[in-house]
């Protein structure tokens, strides 16, 4: 209802320039018809607004400007391959645009298509103002085609440098299904080092803690003091499996916060489990961490799901 009020204030201007005619003959078939068709696009416009993920996102629920330190940004897209269309690639560019690193899990690994993909979003991001690079791993050495995954790493070359080629945790693939993928990037202003582990566990019916605590010592593996995991755990913060991680001094870069996506709303509600997170070691200063929410109403979630059933989330930090 409330847009028939726009429509009556063209209705208004119609009439108004009608009536400014020469032989000041008003025709008020034309006036309802082209009334009825503008009433018709302003609807149309605007529920197809509203039909799409929000591309901002940094929307008006969040308070954030622009990041003064560095940005890493995890996210399991689901299926990342050829299911994605241009216009889901364009949507994933307008989300991370405003980050320095991203972190990728579920790239299609049976076929080129995932690798493609990649490349089409790093190409979409080039496009937004900043220059960035990109990195895919080779297919993960899981106990099934149907398990194994590729990861990959997408970041600004104006901020971070990669350190030769990221690489995939072979010394303990046989512990993982799909084993980390590792990378070590260098700050452009600092100099200083540090490393990245992109990581997706088993399910959670398979006992993902059985895996995870094989990235205690990765601080340890790489000699560096400054190590953050991101990924998809299929386990939240509070599991038991962290404890001995909390001990030596690893904080989650979440609490408490849901990043998956329902089937459909229950109650206006549309996340459902809190198992996406970043791990850092004591000597990595975290900032402000959040989840993404590009879904923010029910309207949007099946149109947010063709891009993902998880929420993208990240960590602002700096390396002390």
């Amino acid at each position: 209802m409330k847009y028939r009020f726009f429509a009556f204030i063209l209705f208004l201007l119609s009439l108004s320039i009608c009536m400014s005619c020469k032989d000041g003959t008003i025709n008020w078939d034309r006036i309802v018809v082209d009334t009825q068709n503008l009433l018709k696009e302003l609807e149309e416009g605007i529920e197809n607004d509203f039909s799409k993920p929000s591309k901002d996102p940094l929307h008006s629920g969040n308070s954030i400007s622009k990041f003064k330190n560095y940005t890493l940004v995890s996210w399991n897209i689901q299926h990342m391959g050829r299911s994605k269309t241009e216009e889901d690639i364009q949507n994933m560019a307008q989300i991370l645009k405003d980050f320095d690193i991203v972190a990728i899990q579920e790239v299609v690994a049976k076929d080129p298509a995932g690798a493609q993909a990649v490349a089409r979003l790093a190409d979409a991001l080039n496009r937004t103002g900043a220059a960035w690079d990109y990195q895919v791993s080779n297919s993960t050495i899981s106990p099934s085609v149907y398990i194994s995954e590729r990861y990959a790493f997408l970041w600004k070359t104006s901020k971070v440098d990669i350190q030769h080629r990221a690489f995939l945790d072979k010394e303990r693939e046989d512990l993982f299904y799909r084993e980390p993928f590792i990378a070590r990037f260098r700050e452009k202003k600092t100099k200083k080092l540090f490393y990245i582990a992109n990581y997706h566990s088993r399910k959670h019916s398979d006992r993902p803690q059985e895996e995870i605590i094989h990235l205690i010592d990765y601080s340890e593996r790489w000699g560096s003091p400054y190590v953050l995991i991101a990924g998809d755990f299929n386990v939240t913060e509070n599991d038991k499996v962290w404890i001995p991680f909390y001990n030596k001094g690893f904080q989650s870069a979440l609490k408490n916060t849901k990043t998956t996506l329902k089937q459909k709303c229950n109650d206006a509600i549309y996340l459902n489990h809190s198992i996406d997170n970043i791990f850092y070691t004591p000597r990595v200063k975290r900032h402000q961490a959040q989840a993404i929410d590009f879904v923010e109403t029910c309207e949007n979630l099946q149109a947010a799901r063709s891009i993902s059933d998880h929420l993208p989330i990240f960590i602002e930090f700096s390396l002390e």
